[in-house]
């Protein structure tokens, strides 16, 4: 069901890019680098066999948290036992961490990260572009603590402040670079004018285009200060879909005269700015390219659009090429040279890498690539990597990534950003609350960590007794009333939602709690842990917060404005309609109440 926000944005957002002195005009970027520097650049690359200049464009996952670190999965996908002998056999161009939660087991502690990093760049005789995904917020992350928790993108579309949005992104990237991690791929610059958009959502700043642009200006700045490369995504724009491109293939309906409105105006800015990467996105947009080719394999996209229109000559990699979105639609000896072919640089994360090198080899070989196209992108990587120093200095010290992240500034500034993103979106006299009347508070709803985490803030304060009881995503009948029962006994109770993130059977599933606590007499606080559109399910609700986060810094923060011990100064990135009545508005753009 398309949203009257989305209709607005389309028919509404005239005049944005114009406002931002960035229309429809090719931006000449200066690549900053000296003659001599590219003098040394076509010496490295007419060293090279073309075996290793195909190895600059892979990007690829190892498995350890050392490079020593033997791992079944490295045997599986590369034939070899450690993330140390994966960098020697293939001498990729980059490498990408994840955590645990992928199995990957790169990220745990600042000492080990460093030590990883290090190793593999002296596994490498070019040096490595070391890549993560550190957005900030709790959707996308890769750095847990004792790294500082920023608030995500549209937490900070919140507080209107380009100064927030730099400095969250100048801490994130000095956190990254003191470990060794020279390339986030962040800011997300996508514009969310579609509350049932499943991947993107919080990720974005907001639906508004020129707050994107402003705000994604501001984050390229500070990774810059933070020393680490920033990367815009998810060109052209993933706003405006109702398919993971994870799990499928989304097709963006828009209008030319839509995109430059809409889609476009964050990655000018970008540009502008000087990103140093930008990320194609899986989808299909028939009006640039009529074909139905996914973004990232086509040439009219990449190379027409971004390249050559937008004047953008840094580093163009692309999404994950094991995702469904390229996966489902091109086989592994297929996608990577599609991409290429359309005009990208760096490959990440190409299934069955064996098969995908030998075929972008035989395709060079064949003439199909041209080695003077090989020969482009691979001058650019290595810009890249002498832009960041990696020629001269590719190690870092273990000793400051101990001392760097979660360093006691960074974690003040984090606070005081985060205070400022909570948004108050309704309030029928139920708050700030009273310690005095409200002792006793259940908290439940979504999650077991993110209840525990609103319950331990809660009880923090003085005289407050709170309980947590988390249900399921979708919670079962005795659940449901197993938490009726207990907010009967109980003073206030506080629901956790994300109702509008993981589908319409969590949603109505969460629903259905709320409603049922609410036919008891106890008030009920609802606290929106990821997309602020939740209240859509339950607009009767005496008291809604949006936080765009489910992280303990979050949780701490909605309760401190709760309990009036500050005052929320959140402004909705979005607008919020009525779930069954598409035009009827609750909540607009802008919208946030104080006390």
């Amino acid at each position: 069901m398309q949203q009257p926000s989305r209709r607005q944005a389309l028919a509404g957002a005239a005049g944005v890019a114009a406002g931002l002195g960035i229309t429809g005009t090719a931006l000449a970027v200066d690549n900053g680098d000296s003659a001599a520097d590219r003098r040394d650049t076509d010496e490295r690359i007419d060293r090279m066999s073309l075996e290793e200049k195909l190895g600059q464009l892979f990007v690829v996952e190892v498995y350890g948290a050392t490079a020593d670190t033997e791992h079944e999965k490295n045997r599986e996908l590369y034939g070899v036992d450690t993330p140390a002998e994966v960098i020697e056999k293939y001498q990729p161009g980059g490498v990408i961490y994840f955590d645990a939660r992928r199995g990957t087991d790169n990220v745990r502690e600042p000492r080990q990260m460093a030590r990883l990093s290090n190793d593999l760049q002296r596994a490498s005789r070019v040096p490595l572009i070391i890549s993560t995904d550190q957005e900030g917020g709790s959707v996308v992350y890769r750095l847990t603590e004792p790294a500082t928790l920023l608030p995500g993108n549209m937490a900070l579309g919140a507080t209107r402040s380009t100064s927030d949005s730099r400095e969250s992104a100048r801490i994130i990237g000095t956190e990254l670079a003191s470990v060794g991690i020279n390339q986030n791929y962040a800011p997300d610059a996508d514009v969310n004018i579609n509350p049932a958009n499943p991947v993107i959502g919080v990720r974005s700043f907001g639906s508004d285009p020129k707050l994107c642009s402003e705000l994604v200006s501001a984050g390229v700045r500070g990774y810059h200060r933070g020393k680490v490369a920033s990367a815009a995504k998810h060109f052209p724009g993933h706003g405006d879909t109702e398919v993971d491109s994870h799990l499928g293939l989304p097709e963006i309906d828009h209008t030319r005269e839509e995109l430059d409105r809409i889609d476009l105006p964050p990655f000018r800015a970008a540009i502008e700015r000087g990103v140093d990467t930008i990320m194609t996105a899986h989808i299909v947009v028939r009006a640039l390219d009529p074909s139905g080719d996914p973004a990232t394999m086509s040439q009219p996209i990449v190379t027409g659009l971004l390249r050559e229109e937008l004047g953008f000559d840094g580093l163009i990699v692309t999404d994950a090429l094991d995702m469904q979105g390229a996966s489902g639609q091109f086989p592994p000896d297929e996608a990577p040279i599609r991409a290429l072919e359309a005009g990208c640089d760096q490959l990440v994360l190409a299934p069955e890498l064996d098969t995908a090198f030998a075929a972008v080899l035989e395709a060079v070989r064949s003439g199909r690539i041209p080695e003077k196209r090989v020969d482009a992108s691979v001058r650019r990587v290595l810009r890249h990597k002498r832009r960041y120093g990696l020629f001269s200095s590719p190690y870092v010290s273990e000793d400051r990534a101990a001392r760097t992240v979660g360093k006691r500034r960074h974690l003040s500034t984090a606070r005081e950003i985060t205070d400022r993103t909570v948004t108050l979106v309704k309030n029928d006299g139920l708050l700030p609350l009273s310690p005095k009347t409200k002792r006793s508070v259940l908290v439940t709803g979504w999650d077991e960590e993110t209840t525990g985490a609103l319950a331990d803030a809660v009880s923090a304060r003085s005289g407050q007794r709170a309980k947590a009881q988390a249900v399921d995503a979708v919670p079962s009948g005795k659940q449901i009333e197993a938490a009726v029962a207990a907010a009967r006994e109980s003073d206030l109770v506080i629901v956790s939602a994300n109702a509008m993130a993981s589908g319409e059977d969590e949603g109505a599933g969460q629903a259905k709690l709320v409603k049922a606590l609410e036919e008891t007499d106890t008030p009920v606080l609802v606290v929106a842990v990821r997309n602020p559109y939740d209240i859509q399910r339950f607009p009767s609700v005496p008291g809604y917060f949006a936080t765009y986060s489910h992280g303990a810094p979050s949780m701490e923060s909605v309760t401190r404005a709760a309990y009036g011990e500050l005052n929320p100064g959140g402004k909705l990135p979005v607008a919020i309609v009525a779930l069954d009545e598409p035009d009827k508005e609750l909540y607009p753009y802008g919208h946030g109440l104080t006390y």
